[in-house]
């Protein structure tokens, strides 16, 4: 059992009347709306660099929707350093890596959370080939196989400009939401992302910008959605 106290359970769990929890809520909503036009299903949240939020915004969004009355699937795709499990206080002895090298069945390893509706497929055992198991045919085969079971699918990627694979995991996405952090987030670096996801024709859905200052003074986590279609400017 790969556990750790250091990550703290969604807010979204823990006070689902915080201001914080309402902004999950406006990105759900803004996601609906994108889903009703161009019928998105699975939707990868990355950001430029490691700390910028996005777990915490995947993890959220992804209890607040299944609120909503949809079956989601929460699948930790980043391989090289997992959070999922911790954030949801679950095992990571089983999980997507196990199934990828055909270990365990998909059924076996995903785990129902303490949310009715929210279902968790956590990273599984670090393997030393995340790429080559991310742009293989047997992930593919499992987010199609997960798409029949599942409204609404969300998964976890490593930030863009550390590795390669959330460039890969946009083949089986059908949007991508990009989290930067506002207060320490580089510009140019945040470009230079976009930019990498835009030249692979990435459906890019929006971006979620962490902790913006509210006002003089008070400073506290805050989530906004940009709606954007195809494009964002950052």
């Amino acid at each position: 059992m790969s556990l750790s106290s250091k990550k703290p359970v969604p807010i979204a769990q823990s006070d689902p009347r915080s201001p914080i929890t309402e902004a999950y809520r406006t990105i759900r909503t803004n996601l609906q709306f994108a889903s009703a036009v161009d019928d998105i299903k699975v939707v990868l949240l990355t950001s430029a660099l490691p700390s910028e939020g996005k777990t915490s915004t995947v993890s959220n969004t992804a209890v607040v929707t299944a609120e909503a009355g949809k079956k989601v699937l929460l699948i930790d795709a980043d391989m090289r350093k997992p959070q999922i499990h911790q954030r949801f206080q679950i095992s990571n002895l089983r999980g997507l890596s196990t199934v990828l090298i055909r270990e365990g069945a998909l059924g076996d390893c995903i785990v129902p959370s303490d949310t009715e509706g929210l279902f968790l497929l956590p990273s599984g055992p670090i393997p030393p080939n995340p790429s080559e198991l991310l742009a293989s045919k047997r992930f593919a085969e499992l987010i199609q196989e997960c798409r029949e079971q599942f409204d609404l699918i969300f998964i976890d990627s490593p930030p863009v400009l550390s590795v390669s694979d959330a460039l890969i995991l946009t083949r089986s996405s059908d949007g991508v939401v990009f989290v930067l952090d506002a207060q320490a987030t580089n510009r140019k670096l945040a470009q230079k992302a976009v930019a990498s996801l835009q030249q692979i024709q990435a459906k890019l859905l929006g971006v979620v910008l962490n902790r913006v200052k509210n006002e003089p003074g008070n400073s506290y986590y805050y989530y906004h959605y940009y709606s954007s279609g195809n494009s964002a400017s950052v």
